[in-house]
């Protein structure tokens, strides 16, 4: 399918966008009465010690905040922090049951939440409810039930939140609001989102097989609510859970956090009414091989219909879906999103990190600080020093966070709708409000997982 260009020329968009209507968005929650001095500082517990809780740790420490409490059911990932992180963390109180964390570290203000994805819900709503800040990572939950379940626990709550999609920070993303809000590039028809290559496990022999739990691990508890499965080497723990769909939801359940996050906002994004999939080892216990995944969203007030295309390791964009790219950079790009409008196209990269232009009468795409047609579009939205520094200072009374979680919420439903067509191995129409195929109960084991509760 190629795409469809309207040709336009800066003169006459210039002529004819003077009086551009503008569409909205709706940043985060405020602070409330959860609020501290704005000199204080905050003590923080952490939950989910491995290579993901890194990053927001070090930029939490470096804006002298207190690390009071790790909590790892894998006691040698709280001690590779501690050694890693020396005196600032000695003191750290360690926990192996974010339960008792909570219970008895009555001084924690805020958590920080880097599990796996399948006890991401679980330790956000006990969390919440004890009356605590939270920070998760992405995906906000591991079902669409979860992510349903605390978008209307943050409504209630007093809370600060915020998913770990650091994307939402970035200036390039916000830039990237202001200038389709503007109408630079008319109507977003279609999305393109595509990342070559994906990490995957292989093919493992006697996987009902256990091999010895290494000394300090309770698998019991990693597998918490999810089902357990017999532990293995090097299968699942640490970091290679992500495409065993009892744990993550793969590529698509990581990026689409990401990659959806500035077109759901500007694009007022609600639920997609149609998912079309198609790939290898569909309706399978791990995530695809391969696949493709299109969401179709309807017409949204004086926003017309759209399209977001994901191709995932292997999958490649159709033939001229993506030659507009060929002239600047010779070849695709290894992984990427693209907007296409009516009038030009914006690329902006997996995490909204970039932000290159080309209007259709050109040939080659430029930066966005650079462009002629940008330069005329105002600055709208706050800036900020970065996506945790955000909420942090939202902690101590200052502006919402921009990714809370209602808003991550709502992100995460959107693209795990895409993983109960991926689960049945089939197209669905979508019933977004009620978190169903339209008309049937047959996605309601996946939208609503049944919980061990012993672990909750």
């Amino acid at each position: 399918m190629k795409l469809a260009h309207t040709t336009v020329s800066r003169r006459r968009f210039l002529a004819s966008t003077a009086g551009a209507a503008s569409f909205s968005i709706l940043p985060g929650r405020s602070s409330g009465d959860n609020a501290t001095t704005p000199n204080s500082a905050l003590n923080i517990a952490f939950i989910g010690m491995g290579n993901q809780i890194t990053a927001p740790m070090k930029v939490i420490l470096a804006q002298g905040h207190n690390a009071v409490a790790f909590c790892d059911v894998d006691e040698r990932q709280i001690r590779k922090t501690k050694a890693a992180r020396g005196n600032r963390v000695a003191k750290a109180k360690e926990y192996a049951d974010y339960r008792k964390l909570l219970e008895k570290e009555k001084s924690v203000d805020a958590v920080v939440i880097a599990t796996p994805d399948h006890w991401h819900a679980s330790i956000c709503k006990a969390a919440m409810e004890a009356g605590k800040h939270v920070y998760c990572e992405k995906p906000l939950t591991h079902t669409i039930g979860e992510a349903r379940m605390l978008r209307e626990l943050t409504r209630r709550s007093k809370v600060v939140t915020q998913m770990g999609n650091q994307g939402s920070a970035s200036g390039n993303m916000r830039r990237s609001i202001e200038l389709i809000e503007a109408g630079i590039f008319g109507q977003i028809t279609d999305i393109y989102v595509w990342h070559d290559d994906r990490p995957w496990a292989g093919a493992i022999p006697d996987l009902d097989k256990a091999d010895p739990v290494p000394d300090g691990l309770n698998w019991d508890f990693w597998c918490g609510p999810a089902r357990v499965r017999p532990y293995k080497n090097g299968l699942y723990h640490p970091r290679r859970w992500r495409d065993w769909l009892d744990y993550g939801n793969g590529f698509l359940g990581d990026f689409c956090c990401h990659a959806f996050n500035m077109p759901m906002r500007v694009l007022k994004l609600e639920y997609p009414e149609r998912i079309e999939v198609k790939g290898t080892k569909l309706a399978h216990e791990c995530y695809p091989d391969s696949c493709r995944v299109r969401y179709r969203f309807p017409a949204r007030g004086n926003l017309s219909a759209l399209t977001i295309h994901v191709y995932d390791g292997g999958m490649y964009p159709e033939e001229g879906e993506l030659d507009v790219l060929q002239p600047t950079w010779k070849s695709r790009p290894r992984h990427g999103c693209l907007l296409q409008g009516e009038r030009g196209a914006l690329s902006v990269g997996l995490w909204n990190k970039d932000g290159y232009i080309k209007m259709n009468d050109e040939e080659r795409f430029s930066g966005a600080g650079k462009h002629e047609l940008a330069k005329t579009v105002p600055q709208r939205l706050p800036r900020v020093d970065g996506h945790v520094v955000e909420w942090l200072d939202a902690i101590k009374g200052g502006p919402q966070t921009f990714s809370d979680f209602e808003t991550g919420g709502h992100l995460t439903e959107i693209g795990l709708a895409g993983i109960v067509a991926l689960r049945l191995g089939k197209d669905i129409d979508w019933d977004g409000p009620n978190m169903q195929i339209a008309g049937s109960s047959e996605a309601d084991p996946i939208v609503h997982r049944n919980d061990r509760e012993e672990w909750l």
